[in-house]
């Protein structure tokens, strides 16, 4: 389950806001297995995967975590670093080895802050990414419980 493309950071943002984002972002290897963040943690980066896979969890009591859902190429790692109070909603586990890029949230929402309309371009993508992630979420809900599914045709 990729995320969606339209919401990737190569078309999400213009290329001005882009390059300016990409200043600041510093590439990293996450191992197979490293728990990138954990469910009520404080948020205080976010990453773009170049290669690889990060499956996003929640905490299930008396449980092991429940996978929400896989992330990959050009996918957002985590929002919980743009609003109040900052603090991870799920988990995120590197599923694969994986490359991304990785960002300061202190440091852009700083940039945020400087430049409304950059700050404004960046809660956009942000949201999108959100609303997708809640489209998504319903659907895998709907087709678990529902009595006939979520009629999505796939």
């Amino acid at each position: 389950m990729n995320g969606p493309v339209t919401t990737s950071l190569p078309r999400a943002l213009p290329a001005e806001h882009r390059e300016r984002l990409m200043r600041v972002a510093r590439e990293v290897s996450i191992p197979e297995g490293t728990r990138l963040f954990h469910e009520g943690g404080h948020a205080d980066r976010f990453w773009i995967i170049r290669t690889g896979t990060v499956e996003l969890d929640m905490h299930v009591p008396g449980r092991r975590a429940a996978v929400i859902e896989s992330l990959g190429h050009n996918d957002l790692v985590g929002w919980s670093w743009l609003f109040t109070p900052h603090t991870w909603h799920l988990g995120a586990e590197a599923a694969t080895p994986v490359r991304a890029f990785e960002f300061d949230a202190v440091a852009v929402r700083e940039m945020c802050k400087e430049d409304p309309a950059f700050g404004e371009t960046v809660a956009r993508w942000v949201g999108e990414v959100v609303a997708d992630r809640l489209r998504a979420a319903r659907t895998r809900l709907l087709d678990l419980y529902a009595p006939y599914g979520s009629g999505s045709m796939r």
